[in-house]
């Protein structure tokens, strides 16, 4: 009976989903330490229920644009408020069976799950592309321009030429229909895909930026004006990826 298993035994069985007969014979288990774990495995079951309508609700936009837009393709950038590093700007084309249900906007998801998301995304998605504002774009065009025609490398560097663009909050240089969606990381799981792949690649520059150059904490602020950070631009100076149009970089000149 699974009511004799022990709590341990008991407890790695129901880290997996299980048969409600199996819910059944332990609910009868007068253990108190059983019917903790079952209150624990309900919530945690309930909560599953939960990202997975919302996860369907994020793909009531691309539901309604496939039969018209077969290939609709989530834009959205990583990167416009540091003070250093670029922007990057992802478009990413999702197949219509796309299934992965934990796909969110990037800032609610941790470092672990990002990773694992990107990789699973870029295994399954139709196409991916990137585009990159660096420093020097940024202090020349604007950070919302140069974010902007970032966005419009990564959709002209498409393996297949999408018929519609949903875009996180701005504009896309192109003649390709497009709507613009406020917090649209939040309500297509195209651009979800997209901000989940800017970012995992905009904190693997800076980390990668940090052995570079050394003294201003890039791998844990990713470029943000955090104390760490500005205490290096005050003892250390300026570097080549700093934004010199942002001005406590400015200071520091």
């Amino acid at each position: 009976m699974t009511s004799k298993q022990s709590i341990a035994t008991i407890k790695a069985l129901l880290a997996e989903p299980v048969a409600q007969a199996v819910l059944t014979e332990l609910a009868l288990d007068d253990r108190s330490g059983v019917q903790k774990l079952l209150v624990q495995y309900a919530k945690r079951q309930a909560k599953l229920v939960a990202q997975q309508a919302a996860f369907e609700e994020r793909r009531q936009m691309e539901l309604a644009l496939w039969p018209d837009y077969p290939l609709v393709a989530g834009i959205d950038e990583v990167g416009r408020g540091p003070l250093a590093g670029p922007v990057v700007t992802a478009a990413v084309i999702l197949p219509h069976d796309f299934d992965l249900w934990q796909v969110n906007d990037s800032k609610q998801l941790s470092f672990k799950l990002k990773q694992t998301l990107y990789r699973q995304i870029m295994d399954c998605a139709i196409s991916v592309s990137i585009g990159i504002a660096d420093s020097q774009r940024i202090d020349i065009e604007n950070i919302y321009h140069a974010t902007e025609l970032a966005m419009g490398e990564a959709v002209a560097g498409l393996d297949k030429r999408p018929d519609y663009l949903l875009v996180d909050a701005m504009t896309v240089p192109t003649d390709i229909p497009q709507e613009k969606l406020i917090k649209g990381d939040a309500r297509s799981v195209s651009i979800a895909s997209a901000s989940i792949v800017a970012k995992v690649i905009r904190d693997q520059l800076m980390i990668n930026y940090d052995q570079q150059y050394p003294g201003y904490d890039f791998a844990n602020n990713m470029g943000y004006g955090t104390a760490k950070h500005l205490a290096g631009l005050a003892e250390l100076g300026v570097t080549p990826i700093h934004r010199r149009s942002f001005s406590p970089v400015q200071n520091a000149l």
